[in-house]
């Protein structure tokens, strides 16, 4: 068993037994995996061992990292002979900050978009998502930690936003996502990710026509387990599966 293989069965395991510690059921809960910074190569063994949903974090990387896959990367018989493609569709997620000049781009490659904290960032990837006759899934990214160094849209902001963007004729709002600051301790992060959820919950009060909320992405490798019990059914996790990154 390879090491990405062996880290994923014990992410997965986690996941389970997160799940089943608060009454869920673990099918509801995705795992992305995230292979920011990690090379074609190292995604190919990754989808070998069962991974079919990864996250990207750079529009240039991520392109560069698909393209290679779809393209280059086979899965050859024991006699070298012949190749095979991989059978198996992949699932792209983006993760990580987007610009508007850089939609076009995400909707072209990306299934789901966790990251639009902009009513001027939705509008160009309906724009985008129109021209090629694609209904977009996305997810509204809240800064939760008010830090200024991330991104998102302000808590007391969220449902204007989503109101908004319930307009939009070629995107699909699926949910929300977050993160928490930083910590050492897992269980710090609980107010945040319960915050999240209520911001959820608010939004499906409003019964807001066009959009849907069925998704919270939140947990990544140190405090998954923790946003499992407050209610993820998403969790990105990156390190626990690929590693350390350089």
């Amino acid at each position: 068993m390879n090491d990405i293989k062996e880290r994923l069965l014990a992410v997965k395991s986690q996941i389970v037994k997160a799940a089943q510690r608060c009454s869920r059921n673990p099918d509801e809960i995705t795992l992305v995996a995230v292979s920011k910074k990690k090379s074609a190569d190292t995604v190919i063994d990754a989808i070998k061992s069962g991974v079919d949903i990864l996250g990207e974090n750079y529009i240039q990387e991520a392109v560069d990292k698909i393209e290679a896959i779809n393209q280059n990367y086979f899965a050859k018989h024991e006699n070298n002979e012949k190749k095979i493609g991989i059978n198996r569709d992949v699932i792209w997620h983006f993760i990580g900050h987007l610009q508007s000049n850089k939609a076009k781009v995400a909707v072209k490659y990306f299934d789901l978009i966790h990251t639009v904290d902009s009513l001027k960032l939705a509008r160009e990837i309906n724009r985008q998502a129109e021209k090629i006759g694609k209904i977009q899934n996305i997810l509204i990214q809240i800064n939760i930690s008010e830090e200024e160094t991330k991104s998102g849209v302000d808590a007391d902001n969220t449902i204007e936003l989503a109101s908004s963007i319930a307009n939009l004729k070629f995107i699909s709002l699926r949910g929300l996502m977050g993160m928490p600051p930083f910590f050492d301790e897992p269980e710090r992060a609980r107010p945040y990710f319960r915050r999240i959820a209520q911001i959820r919950d608010a939004i499906k009060n409003n019964n807001i026509d066009g959009i849907s909320m069925e998704h919270l992405s939140m947990g990544m490798s140190g405090d998954f387990e923790v946003a499992i019990e407050e209610g993820a059914t998403m969790v990105r996790i990156g390190t626990s599966i690929f590693g350390s990154r350089a």
